[in-house]
Formats: C-alpha cells, structure tokens, sequence
C-alpha cells in the first residue's frame, strides 16, 4: 500500500471521528445557548428593577432632605402665639401669672448640650 493511501484512510477516519463527536455536543450547546438567553432576560429585568429602585431611593433621599429642613427651621422659629394667648387667658390670676414669667425667665438650654452635665466639673472627685 502507498503511503498516500495510508495518509488518506487516516485523514478520513480523522473527519469521521471529529464530525461524530460534533453531533453529540449539540444538544449541550443548544441547551446551554437557551440558559444564557435565560439568565440573560432575567439580569436585564434586574436591572430594570435596580434603576426603578434607585429613583425611588433618590426621591426619598430628597423628601427626607425636605423634612429634615422643615424641622430644623421650625426648631428655630420660636412659638411666640401659644405663650401670648396664655398670657391673656389668665391676666387676673396673679399666682399663674408667676410661674409663666419664672418660665420665660429661664435661659434655654445650650444648643451644643447633649446631656444633663454640660458644665465642667472641678475639684475633688473629679476624674
């Protein structure tokens, strides 16, 4: 036998052996293409619902922010009708009158205070 018949017996087996095995991945590519397409629908729709969710996080942020401001200026305005009309509910009772103006008197609490003790302790005992 010539030697390019050998060569040629083998290349065809060769074909054959690699066009079998072809035929049986097939099905495993098909099956994997459809769970890619899968998983792929399902992190588009992910992603869909992230973005949704992060303008929500983004306009509550912003309410939160508006709150917070409303808050802080009405800690600022101080209540000045509540304490005139109980001024004039009981002009005639001089013990009321009293503890309203011991009241008023009081200095208000410092802003910084974060606790009962804001002063500074001196003297022994002290740690």
């Amino acid at each position: 036998m010539s030697p390019i018949k050998k060569l040629t017996g083998v290349m065809a087996l060769l074909l054959v052996g690699t066009l079998s095995g072809c035929d049986q991945s097939k099905p495993e590519l098909d099956a994997t293409k459809q769970q890619l397409t899968a998983v792929t629908s399902e992190r588009d729709s992910l992603k869909g619902q992230l973005d949704t969710a992060n303008a929500q996080l983004a306009s509550l942020r912003q309410q939160v922010a508006d709150l917070q401001a409303k808050v802080a200026a009405a800690a600022n305005t101080p209540p000045a009708a509540p304490a005139a009309e109980e001024k004039k509910a009981e002009p005639h009772k001089k013990a009321a009158a009293k503890p309203a103006k011991a009241e008023a008197a009081a200095p208000p609490a410092p802003a910084g205070a974060t606790g009962p003790a804001t002063e500074a302790r001196k003297g022994r005992g002290h740690f």
